[in-house]
């Protein structure tokens, strides 16, 4: 059986190295010497200041809401993970939704400025699969209606946009460093702030907050902190990030090569790199979708439907807001994530695609 993801784990040698100086220090949790040391590193791989290590990418973007005091309706895409419009609501702010760009399946800046009213505090658009959205048309937008842009960029680790991180876009972006990521610390995240004083609120907020120099409490706040023994599994995965990233892109590239003009693609930033995040392919029809994916499961090879369905239609954000997204709801039915994991083998990608052919037909 061929999974659609399997986790990347560093040499066990080099994770106990890590794990031992965990031991050494006694000191498991509360922004020890290693979570200091992964913050560090991953601002300099990454090219972006401010960066705060947190537990999850759910809480990452909670804490981001938190740190702005976001009120009301925040406009965001229907096509994406469930995590993006659940961590507004647990917030209390309403996920708005806006149609995607039938070319890139991001959200879509006309779109999204058409659905901001008095009660909107923020545009949330993500990254999907890791290519990124027009993000300098959301910054004209966030800039002319004054909202906040904060970007669920779990998808987006290591992707640079016109030689920067695509990170160091919007107001903040938040990351997911979940097993299932091309980086991870098994589970983990980040959000990276624009402005230092953003930062520094929120280092306080993910400790209860509690000022560690006076240990008064001078911000409300929650435990979002992450543990020592998740940093130390970044920290390993983090040494062999780039030969990661490397396969993993080798592999898309082979995909593309190989399902040329038995399915298409969504549209990539013309000016950003990749980083073999996801391998989605589309196809002509719901039909032709159910049919390539329970062939190529009767074959041992397990697709996904990601990201179905369209979130506008699930029940509980179903409202007066859901407006109908045509563009996201037919892609959320056309679309499949074939499998894409750093030690899948060219020759199992060959073997997908010459089953996905077969299904199909010949073209």
């Amino acid at each position: 059986m061929i999974p659609v993801n399997k986790p990347y784990l560093p040499a066990f040698d080099k994770y106990t190295k890590y794990l031992e100086r965990v031991y050494e220090k006694a000191w498991l949790t509360n922004n020890g010497p290693l979570v200091q040391e992964l913050k560090t590193r991953l601002e300099a791989y990454l090219g972006v200041k401010n960066l705060l290590p947190v537990a999850n990418g759910t809480l990452a973007m909670q804490l981001a809401y938190k740190v702005f005091n976001l009120r009301g309706n925040a406009v965001t895409t229907p096509f994406t993970f469930i995590a993006t419009s659940s961590s507004l609501a647990w917030e209390g702010i309403e996920p708005k939704f806006a149609d995607v760009n039938p070319k890139t399946y991001n959200l879509c800046p006309v779109d999204a400025g058409k659905s901001i009213d008095e009660h909107t505090c923020a545009i949330v658009p993500v990254h999907v699969y890791g290519n990124p959205c027009d993000v300098e048309a959301f910054e004209l937008l966030g800039k002319k209606h004054n909202l906040k842009v904060i970007y669920d960029a779990a998808h987006a680790f290591g992707v640079n946009v016109n030689g920067s991180s695509v990170l160091n876009y919007g107001d903040a972006s938040t990351l997911s460093f979940h097993a299932t990521k091309v980086f991870h610390s098994v589970e983990g995240g980040a959000v990276v702030f624009k402005n230092s004083d953003d930062y520094e609120r929120a280092l306080l907020m993910t400790n209860f907050g509690i000022d560690t120099k006076s240990m008064n409490i001078v911000d409300s706040g929650i435990n979002t902190k992450m543990s020592e023994v998740h940093a130390a599994m970044g920290l390993a995965v983090l040494d062999d990030i780039d030969n990661i990233i490397k396969q993993r892109v080798n592999l898309f590239e082979l995909y593309v090569t190989k399902l040329n003009g038995y399915s298409k693609m969504p549209v990539w930033h013309s000016d950003a790199s990749l980083n073999g995040a996801y391998m989605p392919v589309m196809f002509e029809d719901e039909l032709t979708t159910t049919k390539v994916l329970d062939g190529l499961k009767a074959a041992g090879i397990i697709a996904r439907r990601y990201f179905s369905p369209s979130i506008n239609l699930v029940d509980g954000y179903a409202n007066t807001h859901s407006t109908v997204c045509p563009v996201s709801e037919q892609g959320a039915k056309k679309t499949l994530c074939l499998p894409l994991y750093t030690s899948l083998s060219e020759e199992e990608v060959n073997f997908i695609c010459n089953e996905i052919k077969k299904i199909i037909g010949d073209k």
